[in-house]
């Protein structure tokens, strides 16, 4: 799992128009990456939008967002246009920046156990070096704790 003071893994992946996303293009400002299970499901839907609605102030902090899923850029798409998401939201259909992050983990619901996407984030600064590495976090109320992160990097 990524701890804080790891340098960043690399991506690069679509967005959802199907847009080719770097890592590399993120450096030189600070960078948010979360990772959510699935487009259009309620906790998602509340942490994108939550995260749409402070942009403005993430952006005056010189700090891109994305979002990542295993969703595919049609769904991310759909999710976007929907519900008027300003966020970028990448597709890691095969799972590797998921596996990467070390966010695809073994969950259990009612009693089943399954592989899925640990709802988490990570706070990546200007040198690319993560400084916050939060795993299991709630929707509601997390873009508003990752702006007060990002505002005391």
């Amino acid at each position: 799992m990524i701890q804080p003071g790891d340098k960043a893994p690399e991506f690069e992946l679509a967005d959802s128009d199907m847009n080719i996303i770097k890592s590399s293009d993120c450096i030189g400002q600070n960078y948010v990456v979360y990772f959510y299970p699935k487009d259009d499901t309620p906790g998602c839907t509340i942490e994108a939008t939550e995260f749409t609605d402070l942009m403005s102030e993430f952006e005056t902090l010189n700090t891109k967002i994305v979002g990542v899923s295993k969703d595919n850029c049609i769904s991310h798409g759909n999710f976007r246009d929907k519900y008027g998401l300003t966020v970028r939201l990448l597709a890691d259909v095969d799972g590797k920046m998921c596996e990467t992050f070390g966010v695809w983990q073994e969950k259990e619901k009612n009693g089943v156990k399954k592989m899925g996407i640990v709802r988490s984030t990570f706070i990546i600064d200007a040198e690319g070096i993560v400084r916050h590495a939060l795993y299991n976090v709630t929707p509601k109320g997390h873009a508003e704790q990752v702006l007060e992160l990002v505002k005391a990097l």
